[in-house]
């Protein structure tokens, strides 16, 4: 198979069309059609406004769709993935009763009740099989909804999408449910080359068996299209033969997925319209959405999502992941439909792509804003608007211009993007965001800038940030500045200071100008590296700094007094910071266990089942363990009369293959794990408590 030429364009495409998809379907998901069109009318736009609500939320179907597919990367990108290595990937990512899923309880919720069968030791398939868990149960709609990445990493290939599908379903569903899953990432597969509706559906069904429900539905449907041309009289029809009444559960695959073929069927092929159709005739509205709209993004591409309104603007890239793998849940369609594209590069073993080699933000995409925005402050009164546009970068093809024009002397126009909870992400309704920062003090930020050559006078620019302080109020921090002639260009490089351990909220750049100046400067790259220097504690206050670590524990003892309270009912909790960027540092920590199990303190984290950790383990034991691939390894033992209600210092430092253990400042640990350093080359920090209590006052990250 060779991938597309415009593979990537297409991934981002398809990307931005289920954002776009789930946020407009969100505000009001489970209505139903008479509801939608007495309140709301036809659904040709966001109309998150009206209901009151933000238009950028956390959702299952982003989370999960995003989130599941790191099972590939996980386990080498091999096509010899397995439905039990998937199933690992839910067990390592999900926080129970937290994140990702409909919590609903075992026997209600499909998902909830595939994590309880695996949390006990039932592998998947089996964990999703009608046999264990019932027909009505396995043939919901999460099968559908989570399938769209699956799709993406296997383009112009139907069958291997439809494996992949088959595979990635049955962690948690059976029967119709995964039929429903794999037409959808066969036409989306397909869709990268073929825009021909009727080629798609044919290709849909050939992957499913001709006697299945969905098969019949999806006939009888496309011969309806031939009698009758109004899609509200062809809604009438789907809801009275395969409506909610027919097919039980809470939401089950056959009604809904009905929903997506209709809305294609009449779409006429137009992005808006096909939305407007599969939105405003309601059920499970975000799910359907966010499908039809990757569908057709994979399909029309870029230009497909610009022939109605603007979609894209308000959008701006962003989304949220929260998952245990805690710096991944600040990111933007743009990161994530480049690692899409590498799981699928990596399948036919081409290299990964790093637009301008590497850089974070990079802009290299038609339209891409990643999530930059201009800030609203009373302090900045410059304007300022932003634009993605070809040209003015050094190794790549596209940047984001910033059109500035001053207002006053001394008052700047700032631009910036999240590197953790903006203000309006704080107390996010449903599904909370779980995030730890993506930037954080001692870590270098470069960025390089152009002044265009038309600027009247010169500009100018420099980095800044904003964090959450004592008050978890948002102060800022300024880098170097430079003065940017009509033409100049210049690069930043910036260490970023302390923040007294408190989270860093937003990344950006400060541009003044002469008054009523002005004139427009180019962003061609923004990124950071290197490893952290940073004491995490509470000492003046404040509650920001405590969400900044991703809680997998049953209580993280937010009202007690140490700044570190942990306690753990059953099995194991971690309780997280930092990123997959970190790599190479030191950590080091108190640790005073209580009644506990065993307690300890975790590196190069990326999630709760992949890490390194040293523990104070029972039966007077001190081990270095590995957690990868569902189980957890003894790398090093030794024995070690350690105490409840005493406290210890213990530290790890992680170098490549090598990991060194300490307690109380001596060295006790020593191993070389090549095996392991592969998988777990990079992560955050956690400290770990086993079925009990432990404290902390203080952790620190440093460089080696």
């Amino acid at each position: 198979m060779v991938l597309p030429a415009d593979y990537l364009e297409r991934v981002y495409a398809g990307v931005l069309g289920k954002l776009i998809g789930v946020y407009l379907g969100r505000p009001f998901e489970g209505w139903s059609y008479d509801r939608i069109l007495e309140e709301l009318g036809e659904i040709w736009y966001y109309v998150h406004e009206k209901r009151g609500v933000p238009l950028i939320v956390t959702d299952d179907d982003i989370t999960g769709t995003f989130t599941f597919l790191r099972a590939m990367p996980d386990h080498g990108n091999t096509l010899e993935l397995t439905p039990a290595q998937i199933g690992h990937a839910w067990m390592n990512y999900l926080i129970e009763e937290r994140t990702i899923l409909w919590w609903g309880g075992l026997g209600t919720s499909t998902e909830h009740t595939a994590y309880l069968r695996m949390k006990h030791g039932i592998e998947a398939p089996r964990s999703g099989s009608i046999e264990l868990n019932s027909q009505v149960v396995a043939e919901q709609i999460g099968a559908q909804i989570f399938i769209d990445g699956w799709a993406m990493i296997a383009p112009n290939d139907p069958q291997l999408a439809a494996d992949l599908a088959r595979r990635a379903a049955s962690v948690s569903h059976d029967g119709e449910a995964i039929y429903g899953a794999q037409v959808l990432a066969a036409m989306e597969s397909l869709a990268f080359v073929e825009s021909d509706l009727d080629v798609l559906l044919d290709t849909g069904l050939s992957v499913i068996p001709a006697g299945s429900v969905i098969a019949r539905m999806i006939r009888e449907m496309r011969a309806l299209r031939q009698t009758e041309p109004d899609w509200h009289k062809a809604f009438a029809w789907l809801r009275t033969h395969y409506g909610y009444d027919t097919y039980g559960g809470n939401v089950h695959m056959v009604p809904n997925h009905g929903l997506i073929i209709l809305s294609l069927l009449y779409g006429d092929d137009d992005f808006q319209k096909t939305l407007m159709i599969v939105n405003t005739c309601g059920w499970d509205t975000d799910c359907n959405s966010g499908n039809v709209g990757c569908l057709m993004g994979i399909k029309n591409g870029l230009t497909g999502l610009a022939t109605g309104p603007d979609y894209r603007g308000p959008v701006e890239d962003r989304l949220y992941l929260p998952t245990a793998d805690s710096g991944s849940a600040i990111t933007d369609a743009v990161t994530q439909a480049v690692a899409i594209a590498n799981i699928g590069r990596a399948l036919q073993e081409q290299p990964p792509l790093a637009p301008k080699g590497g850089a974070r933000f990079h802009f290299d995409l038609p339209g891409a804003v990643q999530a930059f925005r201009v800030e609203d402050s009373i302090e900045s009164q410059g304007t300022a608007t932003l634009a993605n546009v070809a040209g003015h970068s050094a190794s790549g093809s596209r940047s984001l211009a910033i059109h500035y024009t001053a207002v006053a002397t001394g008052r700047p126009a700032r631009v910036a993007t999240a590197t953790w909870l903006p203000p309006e992400a704080v107390d996010m309704r449903g599904y909370g965001v779980m995030a730890s920062p993506t930037l954080y003090p001692g870590q270098t930020v470069t960025a390089r800038v152009e002044a265009d050559a038309a600027n009247a006078t010169p500009i100018t620019c420099r980095p800044y940030l904003r964090y959450y302080d004592a008050g978890d109020a948002l102060a800022r921090l300024a880098g170097p500045e430079t003065v940017l002639a009509p033409g100049a260009d210049h690069v930043f490089s910036w260490q970023v200071p302390d923040t007294g351990g408190y989270p860093i909220a937003e990344i950006g750049l400060e541009l003044t100008s002469a008054p009523r100046a002005g004139g427009t400067v180019y962003l061609d790259t923004l990124t950071w590296e290197g490893t952290p220097d940073v004491v995490f504690t509470c000492t003046e206050g404040g509650s920001m700094w405590r969400r900044a670590w991703v809680n997998g524990v049953d209580d993280s003892g937010r009202w007690y007094p140490e700044p570190f309270r942990l306690m753990q009912n059953e099995g194991t909790g971690l309780f997280i910071t930092g990123s997959r960027q970190w790599r190479d540092y030191r950590v080091i920590a108190d640790v005073t266990p209580h009644a506990v199990t065993s307690a300890g303190l975790a590196a190069r984290v990326q999630g709760m089942r992949r890490y390194y950790a040293l523990m104070l383990a029972a039966g007077g034991k001190l081990r270095l363990v590995r957690a990868l691939a569902n189980t957890v390894e003894t790398l090093a033992e030794t024995g070690m009369a350690w105490a409840f209600d005493r406290t210890y210092t213990l530290a790890l430092e992680v170098e490549g293959p090598a990991i060194r253990a300490f307690v109380d400042g001596a060295q006790v640990f020593a191993v070389e794990d090549a095996s392991g350093a592969t998988a777990l080359a990079g992560g955050g920090v956690a400290l770990v408590v086993e079925e009990g209590r432990t404290a902390t006052q203080s952790v620190r990250v440093s460089p080696l």
